[in-house]
């Protein structure tokens, strides 16, 4: 059975629903859930009849998201450091984290180390298309100054994991950039486009809109370019939600059609967009499975993550990363 390490103190709303979430994924699933943190605390908050299903390791400290990423390694009883260790010591097949991001990446890649054709991993997210499908983007932080040969084993691992956990047998892989024709792009693209096309699924340039039309399944970019790309598009359909909220409350007729599309519409649309849905970004091209939550995950949220983790866990991607970056050595 599959154990995941789970960081129980490290979101904004504290241990509360992560346990949560880890009680609905135990409903639904088969796996050895290991909540690391405070264990007093932990099991004050755990229903009784779950108390024999986990484990739990004691960590008397926690990393917060005002803590410097870079001090994660000396933090040694953090509960990021030692659900990270239990990975790195083969104790638990994946760890799931909605704690600080940039000590969970620099502990996952530092502790449990890189895949040995990989120069830096790449944090991967999914995004909402028109097809309902999902597109793959990464990196959306881990390396925000990027080199070619970067971008072109993102390029990979984007494939191997479309391939591999999303079930998609070919997929199209394209290079961010200022327009589709060969020769847009900056200096990096441009550099990184020649080495993606020896790629199988690379269809080459695409530009943002289309990572929502659904005609590429994987994107490939830096992580300063991503990440900005990311927090915009979080903006946009906050904003997008809010105005039709505003411009619904002005008009009678509007508010009775709202009503009307309430639940096969609004409640679809809303699924469709929310984060919670698949509950994490997975960390690709570590030795290992890391999935990184977002700080304010509800419970849905790291339910998914969980899901997320076993996913990954039962397929073969970081074998198939291998094979793939063997094959073009």
């Amino acid at each position: 059975m599959k154990r995941i390490a789970i960081d129980a103190m490290g979101g904004d709303f504290g241990p509360e629903p992560i346990i949560e979430g880890v009680v609905q994924a135990l409903e639904e699933r088969r796996f050895v859930p290991v909540l690391v943190g405070d264990k007093e605390e932990i099991f004050s908050l755990l229903p009784q009849y779950y108390a024999d299903k986990v484990e739990v390791v004691h960590a008397s400290d926690v990393i917060s998201m005002s803590d410097q990423a870079t001090n994660a390694l000396k933090r040694k009883d953090s509960s990021i450091f030692k659900a990270v260790d239990l990975v790195r010591n083969n104790e638990a097949d994946a760890v799931v984290s909605a704690g600080h991001s940039g000590a969970t990446m620099t502990l996952a890649t530092l502790r449990i180390g890189r895949l040995p054709h990989i120069s830096k991993p790449a944090l991967a997210t999914f995004m909402p298309t028109v097809t309902g499908n999902k597109s793959l983007v990464l990196d959306v932080g881990a390396v925000t100054d990027c080199t070619p040969q970067n971008l072109y084993e993102f390029g990979t691992m984007g494939g191997a994991y479309v391939q591999s956990v999303m079930g998609k047998t070919s997929p199209k892989i394209g290079l961010l950039s200022n327009g589709e024709e060969d020769t847009k792009g900056n200096a990096l693209t441009k550099e990184a486009f020649k080495l993606l096309k020896e790629l199988d699924g690379f269809v080459g340039n695409v530009e943002g809109g289309d990572i929502f039309s659904g005609e590429v399944d994987v994107i490939v970019t830096d992580g300063f370019t991503g990440n900005i790309l990311l927090k915009t598009a979080e903006g946009v359909q906050s904003a997008i939600f809010t105005l039709m909220k505003q411009y619904i409350r002005k008009s009678l007729p509007a508010k009775i059609g709202a009503l009307m599309m309430k639940k096969k519409v609004f409640t679809s649309m809303k699924k469709e967009v929310d984060p919670a849905e698949y509950g994490g970004a997975p960390l690709l091209g570590i030795d290992g499975c890391a999935i990184i939550s977002h700080g304010s995950s509800n419970a849905k949220a790291i339910k998914n993550a969980i899901f997320q983790a076993l996913r990954y866990c039962e397929s073969n991607v970081n074998e198939r990363i291998e094979e793939l970056l063997t094959q073009k050595a």
